[in-house]
C-alpha cells in the first residue's frame, strides 16, 4: 500500500530546543494533526507502519509508537496490526467527539448554567435553520415523536427519551451536523435519564411546546421557531436552576 507523501521527508521537525523521545513524539503528533486540518489528508489515507514512520521522520521506533498511540487515542488514526497492517487516517466518528467533549466538560466542572446557555444557543439556531431546511420526512419524524410522547405521559424515563429524540430531530432537520453533534454532547450532561420532577401536567406542557415548534417549522417561520425554542429552553433552564435536584425537565 502506498505511503502518504507527507512522510517522504526523512528529516524530523523539532520544536525549538527539543530533545528526547517525548518531545519528538508530540511534534510528530502535531505534524499529523496540522496536516489533517490543512486538508493534506483524506479519510483512509495510509500513513505507514511504525517502522516506516520512524525511518521517514528520523526518530526511534519508540517515538513513532508513542505518537501513533496518541493519534489513535485522539481518534485521528486507526491502527491495523499484523501482516499488512499499519496506521491510516480514520473515517471519522462524530459521536466519539460528542461523548469525549461531554466527558471533558464534566471533568472541567462546567456549571449547569453555562451548559444550558450553550445549549440554548445551539438549539435556537437549529430551530431557525430547521424552519428553513426541514424536509417532509423531517417534519413527519417530529410529529411521530410528539405522538409517541403523548402515549408515554406518566412513564418518566420513556417520556424523557422521546423528548430528547424530538430535540435531536430538530437539530438534524437544521441540516447542520456540527449543531447536531454539539447538542448530543451537551445533552450527555444536561439531559436526565430519570426525571423525578416530571409530572403528567408538566409532560403535557412539554408536548404542547413541541407541537407548536413543529408547526412553526412546518410553516417555514424561522424567526418564530427560534423565538419559541428560546422560550422553551429558558423554561428548562429556569426549572433546573430553581430545582434542588440535578435532573431537569425536558
Amino acid at each position: 500500500m502506498p505511503v502518504h507523501p507527507l512522510f517522504t521527508d526523512r528529516r524530523a521537525r523539532r520544536l525549538p530546543g527539543a530533545s528526547g523521545g517525548a518531545t519528538l513524539a508530540s511534534t510528530l503528533v502535531s505534524d499529523v494533526r496540522d496536516a489533517l486540518f490543512e486538508g493534506r489528508y483524506a479519510p483512509g489515507d495510509f500513513l505507514g507502519t511504525e517502522m516506516h514512520l520512524a525511518e521517514r521522520h528520523g526518530v526511534s521506533r519508540m517515538v513513532a509508537r508513542d505518537a501513533l498511540r496518541t493519534l489513535e487515542a485522539m481518534g485521528i488514526v486507526e491502527i491495523r496490526r499484523g501482516a499488512g497492517g499499519g496506521a491510516s487516517i480514520t473515517r471519522g466518528n462524530p459521536h466519539l467527539f460528542a461523548e469525549a467533549l461531554a466527558v471533558q466538560l464534566q471533568l472541567a466542572r462546567i456549571a449547569p448554567e453555562e451548559i444550558l446557555e450553550a445549549q440554548s444557543a445551539v438549539e435556537c439556531l437549529a430551530a431557525e435553520l430547521a424552519a428553513e431546511r426541514a424536509t417532509p420526512a423531517d417534519i413527519a419524524r417530529m410529529r411521530r415523536l410528539i405522538a409517541e410522547a403523548e402515549r408515554l405521559v406518566g412513564e418518566r424515563e420513556a417520556f424523557t427519551r422521546a423528548s430528547l429524540e424530538f430535540h435531536l430531530a430538530v437539530a438534524d432537520a437544521s441540516g447542520n451536523r456540527v449543531l447536531a453533534y454539539q447538542l448530543i454532547s451537551l445533552q450527555h450532561i444536561s439531559w436526565p435519564r430519570r426525571n423525578r420532577t416530571l409530572t403528567p401536567a408538566v409532560a403535557r406542557r412539554v408536548i404542547e411546546a413541541h407541537r407548536e415548534l413543529a408547526g412553526l417549522i412546518a410553516a417555514r417561520d424561522a424567526a418564530g421557531a427560534r423565538a419559541h425554542m428560546h422560550a422553551h429552553v429558558r423554561m428548562i433552564r429556569d426549572r433546573r436552576v430553581g430545582s434542588s435536584e440535578k435532573i431537569v425537565c425536558p
